[in-house]
């Protein structure tokens, strides 16, 4: 089953997520870095979950990845894969596969980060297998 994306929601734009989601416009994944305990974490925030420190910075992602765990939804409209992938960086990520065809995923795949325009043209960052040279 081919897997690309039709129609992706528009994201919640929040005091907090306004500089992530500013760099997704510019092509840029960023992830949370806790100063105080040194962990990396993923969903923006302004208070580390791991220690509720409030000393967190904008560190930017690599955006290579590895595939952790997923799930195709067949009954989506249009079918999808939610999946877990791994940054480069340490940092577990909860987000779509694209540009894909489901069948052939496997855990361990290497993937990178694409970004595509939401239904409100905001750019939204999606993974994809990164396509090794023949």
């Amino acid at each position: 089953m081919l897997i690309s994306e039709d129609a992706i929601r528009a994201p919640l734009r929040t005091p907090e997520t306004e500089a992530f989601w500013d760099a997704a416009s510019n092509k840029q994944l960023l992830y949370g870095d806790c100063r105080e305990c040194g962990k990396p974490h993923y969903y923006p925030r302004r208070i580390c979950p791991i220690c509720f420190s409030t000393r967190v910075e904008w560190t930017e992602s690599s955006g290579r990845a590895t595939l952790y765990a997923f799930s195709l939804f067949r009954k989506g409209s249009p079918p999808y894969v939610s999946a877990w992938v791994t940054l480069d960086e340490g940092v577990a990520v909860l987000t779509n596969i694209t540009d894909c065809d489901a069948g052939s995923l496997r855990i361990g795949d290497r993937v990178e980060v694409v970004f595509r325009p939401a239904d409100d043209g905001q750019l939204t960052p999606l993974f994809r297998p990164v396509k090794v040279p023949s």
